[in-house]
Protein backbone atom coordinates (compact mmCIF):
# COMPACT_ATOMS: atom_id res chain seq x y z
CA UNK A 1 0.00 0.00 0.00
CA UNK A 2 1.72 3.39 -1.02
CA UNK A 3 1.02 4.80 2.27
CA UNK A 4 1.38 1.93 4.72
CA UNK A 5 4.63 0.67 7.00
CA UNK A 6 5.79 -2.49 7.23
CA UNK A 7 8.44 -2.01 10.46
CA UNK A 8 10.89 -5.29 10.58
CA UNK A 9 10.64 -6.90 14.20
CA UNK A 10 7.00 -6.80 14.63
CA UNK A 11 5.04 -8.96 16.00
CA UNK A 12 3.39 -11.50 13.40
CA UNK A 13 -0.70 -12.29 12.87
CA UNK A 14 0.22 -16.08 14.37
CA UNK A 15 2.37 -14.30 17.21
CA UNK A 16 -1.02 -12.02 18.29
CA UNK A 17 -3.29 -14.79 17.51
CA UNK A 18 -1.94 -17.37 19.67
CA UNK A 19 -1.52 -14.40 22.23
CA UNK A 20 -5.10 -13.45 22.13
CA UNK A 21 -6.11 -16.93 22.55
CA UNK A 22 -3.84 -17.82 25.53
CA UNK A 23 -5.46 -14.65 27.45
CA UNK A 24 -9.18 -15.32 26.62
CA UNK A 25 -8.44 -18.71 27.72
CA UNK A 26 -6.56 -17.84 30.87
CA UNK A 27 -9.45 -14.95 31.41
CA UNK A 28 -11.94 -17.46 31.30
CA UNK A 29 -10.18 -20.01 33.76
CA UNK A 30 -9.80 -17.62 36.37
CA UNK A 31 -12.67 -15.20 36.29
CA UNK A 32 -15.16 -17.52 34.94
CA UNK A 33 -17.55 -15.58 32.09
CA UNK A 34 -20.28 -13.13 34.05
CA UNK A 35 -22.28 -13.37 30.64
CA UNK A 36 -23.26 -15.73 28.24
CA UNK A 37 -20.96 -15.68 25.26
CA UNK A 38 -21.34 -13.38 22.25
CA UNK A 39 -21.76 -14.51 18.86
CA UNK A 40 -18.12 -12.96 18.28
CA UNK A 41 -16.78 -14.95 21.14
CA UNK A 42 -18.08 -18.65 20.25
CA UNK A 43 -16.92 -17.96 16.46
CA UNK A 44 -13.30 -17.11 18.40
CA UNK A 45 -13.57 -20.45 20.81
CA UNK A 46 -14.43 -22.28 17.52
CA UNK A 47 -11.50 -21.24 15.40
CA UNK A 48 -9.04 -21.71 18.43
CA UNK A 49 -10.43 -25.50 19.04
CA UNK A 50 -10.45 -26.19 15.51
CA UNK A 51 -6.40 -25.10 15.18
CA UNK A 52 -5.15 -26.97 18.52
CA UNK A 53 -7.42 -30.36 16.83
CA UNK A 54 -5.44 -29.39 13.12
CA UNK A 55 -2.39 -29.40 15.29
CA UNK A 56 -2.93 -32.23 17.30
CA UNK A 57 -4.13 -34.54 14.76
CA UNK A 58 -1.67 -33.27 12.48
CA UNK A 59 -3.81 -31.74 9.73
CA UNK A 60 -2.65 -29.82 7.24
CA UNK A 61 -4.27 -26.36 5.99
CA UNK A 62 -6.01 -28.91 2.58
CA UNK A 63 -7.30 -31.37 5.35
CA UNK A 64 -9.36 -28.72 7.32
CA UNK A 65 -12.59 -26.63 6.10
CA UNK A 66 -10.65 -23.01 6.31
CA UNK A 67 -7.12 -22.59 5.49
CA UNK A 68 -4.56 -20.97 8.08
CA UNK A 69 -5.01 -17.76 5.36
CA UNK A 70 -8.89 -17.69 6.15
CA UNK A 71 -8.96 -17.68 9.63
CA UNK A 72 -6.43 -14.39 10.01
CA UNK A 73 -9.00 -13.35 8.15
CA UNK A 74 -11.79 -14.01 10.02
CA UNK A 75 -10.14 -12.97 13.39
CA UNK A 76 -9.59 -9.74 11.86
CA UNK A 77 -13.36 -9.11 10.41
CA UNK A 78 -14.09 -10.35 14.10
CA UNK A 79 -12.37 -7.32 15.73
CA UNK A 80 -12.49 -4.87 12.91
CA UNK A 81 -15.32 -2.54 14.46
CA UNK A 82 -12.73 -2.26 18.01
CA UNK A 83 -10.97 0.22 15.62
CA UNK A 84 -11.42 3.96 15.20
CA UNK A 85 -10.08 5.78 12.21
CA UNK A 86 -7.21 7.38 13.88
CA UNK A 87 -5.52 3.83 14.50
CA UNK A 88 -6.06 2.72 10.22
CA UNK A 89 -5.13 6.46 9.02
CA UNK A 90 -1.83 7.89 7.09
CA UNK A 91 -1.10 10.38 9.33
CA UNK A 92 -0.80 14.47 8.45
CA UNK A 93 2.87 14.14 8.22
CA UNK A 94 2.93 11.16 5.11
CA UNK A 95 0.22 12.96 3.29
CA UNK A 96 1.01 13.75 -0.55
CA UNK A 97 -1.03 16.59 -1.41
CA UNK A 98 -0.92 19.66 -3.79
CA UNK A 99 -1.43 23.06 -3.83
CA UNK A 100 -4.36 24.73 -5.11
CA UNK A 101 -2.57 27.52 -6.71
CA UNK A 102 -0.34 24.60 -8.41
CA UNK A 103 -0.72 24.20 -12.45
CA UNK A 104 -1.52 21.11 -14.48
CA UNK A 105 1.68 20.13 -15.35
CA UNK A 106 2.64 19.92 -11.11
CA UNK A 107 -0.10 18.04 -10.97
CA UNK A 108 0.57 15.49 -13.53
CA UNK A 109 4.48 15.40 -11.82
CA UNK A 110 2.76 14.50 -8.67
CA UNK A 111 0.82 11.51 -9.89
CA UNK A 112 3.54 10.63 -11.71
CA UNK A 113 6.20 10.73 -8.63
CA UNK A 114 3.79 9.33 -6.22
CA UNK A 115 1.79 6.93 -7.87
CA UNK A 116 -1.48 7.48 -6.25
CA UNK A 117 -5.05 7.58 -8.06
CA UNK A 118 -5.57 10.52 -6.00
CA UNK A 119 -3.78 13.67 -4.57
CA UNK A 120 -5.91 16.22 -1.58
CA UNK A 121 -5.48 19.51 -2.46
CA UNK A 122 -4.82 22.17 -0.16
CA UNK A 123 -4.84 26.19 0.39
CA UNK A 124 -1.68 27.20 1.69
CA UNK A 125 -1.80 24.42 4.19
CA UNK A 126 -2.61 20.69 5.03
CA UNK A 127 -5.36 22.14 7.81
CA UNK A 128 -7.50 23.58 5.07
CA UNK A 129 -7.67 20.61 2.68
CA UNK A 130 -10.78 22.00 0.11
CA UNK A 131 -10.89 18.41 -2.06
CA UNK A 132 -9.31 16.14 -3.68
CA UNK A 133 -8.64 15.23 -7.25
CA UNK A 134 -8.24 11.65 -9.33
CA UNK A 135 -6.05 10.74 -11.83
CA UNK A 136 -8.71 9.43 -14.46
CA UNK A 137 -10.09 12.74 -14.61
CA UNK A 138 -6.82 14.43 -15.24
CA UNK A 139 -5.67 11.49 -17.62
CA UNK A 140 -8.68 12.56 -19.48
CA UNK A 141 -7.30 15.47 -20.73
CA UNK A 142 -4.07 14.01 -21.60
CA UNK A 143 -5.44 11.50 -23.67
CA UNK A 144 -7.65 13.84 -25.70
CA UNK A 145 -6.98 17.15 -27.94
CA UNK A 146 -8.29 19.62 -25.22
CA UNK A 147 -6.17 22.23 -24.26
CA UNK A 148 -4.28 21.98 -21.30
CA UNK A 149 -6.21 23.85 -18.33
CA UNK A 150 -4.35 26.87 -16.59
CA UNK A 151 -5.57 25.87 -13.13
CA UNK A 152 -7.00 22.55 -11.19
CA UNK A 153 -10.59 24.06 -10.15
CA UNK A 154 -11.99 22.14 -12.77
CA UNK A 155 -10.52 19.35 -11.44
CA UNK A 156 -11.89 18.91 -7.96
CA UNK A 157 -14.04 16.69 -6.17
CA UNK A 158 -15.24 16.68 -2.53
CA UNK A 159 -13.79 14.31 0.00
CA UNK A 160 -14.82 13.23 2.78
CA UNK A 161 -14.49 14.49 6.03
CA UNK A 162 -14.76 12.20 9.41
CA UNK A 163 -13.73 12.45 12.92
CA UNK A 164 -10.58 10.79 14.36
CA UNK A 165 -12.38 9.03 16.76
CA UNK A 166 -14.86 7.59 14.06
CA UNK A 167 -15.66 3.77 14.26
CA UNK A 168 -13.87 2.23 11.34
CA UNK A 169 -17.28 -0.24 10.27
CA UNK A 170 -19.24 3.25 9.88
CA UNK A 171 -16.65 4.62 7.96
CA UNK A 172 -16.60 1.82 5.30
CA UNK A 173 -20.26 1.64 5.09
CA UNK A 174 -20.24 5.51 4.66
CA UNK A 175 -17.82 5.02 1.85
CA UNK A 176 -19.39 2.10 -0.08
CA UNK A 177 -23.20 3.63 -0.17
CA UNK A 178 -21.56 7.65 -1.34
CA UNK A 179 -19.02 5.38 -3.64
CA UNK A 180 -15.71 7.82 -1.79
CA UNK A 181 -12.61 6.07 -1.55
CA UNK A 182 -10.93 8.84 -0.01
CA UNK A 183 -11.37 10.46 3.52
CA UNK A 184 -9.87 13.12 4.98
CA UNK A 185 -9.37 12.92 9.08
CA UNK A 186 -9.94 15.76 11.53
CA UNK A 187 -8.72 16.33 14.62
CA UNK A 188 -11.06 17.81 17.32
CA UNK A 189 -10.29 21.67 16.49
CA UNK A 190 -11.08 20.32 12.65
CA UNK A 191 -7.63 20.94 12.16
CA UNK A 192 -6.62 17.62 9.58
CA UNK A 193 -4.95 14.43 11.32
CA UNK A 194 -4.52 12.47 8.66
CA UNK A 195 -6.54 10.64 5.54
CA UNK A 196 -8.02 7.31 4.94
CA UNK A 197 -8.51 5.47 2.17
CA UNK A 198 -11.06 2.55 1.01
CA UNK A 199 -7.93 0.57 0.81
CA UNK A 200 -6.62 1.61 4.30
CA UNK A 201 -9.66 -0.13 5.81
CA UNK A 202 -9.63 -3.33 3.54
CA UNK A 203 -6.11 -3.74 4.62
CA UNK A 204 -7.50 -4.30 8.25
CA UNK A 205 -9.04 -7.59 7.05
CA UNK A 206 -7.25 -8.99 4.63
CA UNK A 207 -3.64 -7.87 5.33
CA UNK A 208 -1.52 -5.60 3.22
CA UNK A 209 -2.11 -5.21 -0.16
CA UNK A 210 0.96 -4.47 -2.28
CA UNK A 211 1.39 -2.98 -6.03
CA UNK A 212 4.23 -2.04 -8.05
CA UNK A 213 3.86 1.33 -7.50
CA UNK A 214 4.88 0.77 -3.68
CA UNK A 215 8.60 1.06 -2.53
CA UNK A 216 10.16 -1.43 -0.87
CA UNK A 217 9.49 -0.24 3.49
CA UNK A 218 11.77 1.29 4.97
CA UNK A 219 13.71 0.31 8.47
CA UNK A 220 12.37 1.37 11.26
CA UNK A 221 15.71 2.83 12.13
CA UNK A 222 19.43 1.78 10.79
CA UNK A 223 22.71 1.68 12.16
CA UNK A 224 24.84 5.19 10.54
CA UNK A 225 28.31 4.25 12.37
CA UNK A 226 29.13 2.15 15.19
CA UNK A 227 27.95 4.98 17.56
CA UNK A 228 24.82 6.70 15.77
CA UNK A 229 21.70 5.45 14.62
CA UNK A 230 18.81 7.06 12.68
CA UNK A 231 15.44 6.04 13.02
CA UNK A 232 12.05 6.94 12.65
CA UNK A 233 9.95 8.73 15.48
CA UNK A 234 7.29 5.70 14.99
CA UNK A 235 9.88 3.36 15.90
CA UNK A 236 8.88 1.03 18.93
CA UNK A 237 10.56 1.80 21.91
CA UNK A 238 10.74 -1.95 23.04
CA UNK A 239 12.33 -2.99 19.59
CA UNK A 240 15.24 0.38 19.80
CA UNK A 241 15.59 -1.31 23.24
CA UNK A 242 16.17 -4.76 22.27
CA UNK A 243 18.32 -3.97 19.23
CA UNK A 244 20.50 -0.92 20.37
CA UNK A 245 19.96 -0.36 24.34
CA UNK A 246 17.96 -1.84 27.11
CA UNK A 247 17.87 1.12 28.71
CA UNK A 248 16.08 3.26 26.06
CA UNK A 249 12.48 1.39 27.05
CA UNK A 250 13.28 3.03 30.36
CA UNK A 251 10.29 5.88 30.52
CA UNK A 252 8.10 6.90 33.21
CA UNK A 253 5.17 7.86 31.22
CA UNK A 254 2.99 6.09 28.73
CA UNK A 255 4.89 6.47 25.45
CA UNK A 256 5.43 3.74 22.75
CA UNK A 257 7.38 5.44 20.63
CA UNK A 258 10.80 7.35 19.90
CA UNK A 259 8.60 10.45 19.07
CA UNK A 260 6.88 9.80 22.13
CA UNK A 261 10.00 9.93 24.27
CA UNK A 262 11.29 12.58 21.83
CA UNK A 263 7.78 15.12 23.58
CA UNK A 264 8.02 13.42 26.95
CA UNK A 265 11.96 14.88 27.04
CA UNK A 266 11.17 18.18 25.60
CA UNK A 267 7.75 18.43 27.04
CA UNK A 268 6.55 19.70 23.78
CA UNK A 269 6.97 18.84 20.28
CA UNK A 270 10.90 19.53 19.93
CA UNK A 271 12.06 21.92 17.06
CA UNK A 272 14.66 20.12 14.19
CA UNK A 273 17.87 20.78 15.56
CA UNK A 274 16.88 20.16 19.20
CA UNK A 275 19.26 18.17 21.09
CA UNK A 276 17.61 16.00 23.75
CA UNK A 277 19.03 13.88 26.32
CA UNK A 278 17.63 10.58 28.13
CA UNK A 279 19.20 10.80 31.06
CA UNK A 280 18.55 7.10 31.88
CA UNK A 281 20.75 5.74 28.90
CA UNK A 282 22.74 8.34 28.35
CA UNK A 283 21.78 8.51 24.55
CA UNK A 284 20.86 11.90 22.78
CA UNK A 285 17.86 12.68 20.68
CA UNK A 286 18.60 14.78 17.80
CA UNK A 287 15.50 16.16 15.98
CA UNK A 288 16.08 15.67 11.81
CA UNK A 289 12.30 16.08 10.76
CA UNK A 290 9.43 17.62 12.39
CA UNK A 291 6.52 19.84 11.38
CA UNK A 292 4.28 22.08 14.08
CA UNK A 293 2.17 19.06 15.44
CA UNK A 294 5.02 15.66 15.34
CA UNK A 295 8.42 14.95 14.78
CA UNK A 296 8.85 12.59 12.11
CA UNK A 297 13.03 11.75 12.21
CA UNK A 298 15.33 11.39 15.06
CA UNK A 299 19.16 10.78 15.49
CA UNK A 300 20.34 9.06 18.25
CA UNK A 301 23.72 9.35 19.56
CA UNK A 302 25.27 6.83 22.02
CA UNK A 303 26.45 7.92 25.16
CA UNK A 304 29.68 9.49 25.66
CA UNK A 305 31.31 5.98 27.32
CA UNK A 306 29.68 4.43 24.18
CA UNK A 307 31.93 6.15 21.80
CA UNK A 308 34.67 6.08 23.71
CA UNK A 309 34.96 2.41 23.72
CA UNK A 310 33.66 2.34 19.91
CA UNK A 311 36.63 4.05 19.14
CA UNK A 312 38.71 1.71 20.96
Amino acid sequence: MPEGDSFSGSKTATDDDNDGRLWLRLKNMFFGRDHEPTLREQLEEAIAEHEEDSEDNGQSDADGDLTAVERTMLRNLLHFSEHRVDDVMVPRSDIIAIEESAGFADCIAAFAEHGHSRLPVYRETLDSIIGMIHIKDVFAVLASDQDRPDSLEAFIRQPRFVPQNMSVLALLDEMRRTRTHLAIVLDEYSGTEGLVTIEDLVEEIVGEIEDEHDDEPELPFVQMAPDLWEADARAELDELAEAIDPKLAEVDEDVDTLGGLAFVIAGQVPDIGQMLMHEPSGWTLEILEADEKRVTRIRLHAPASGRHEASE
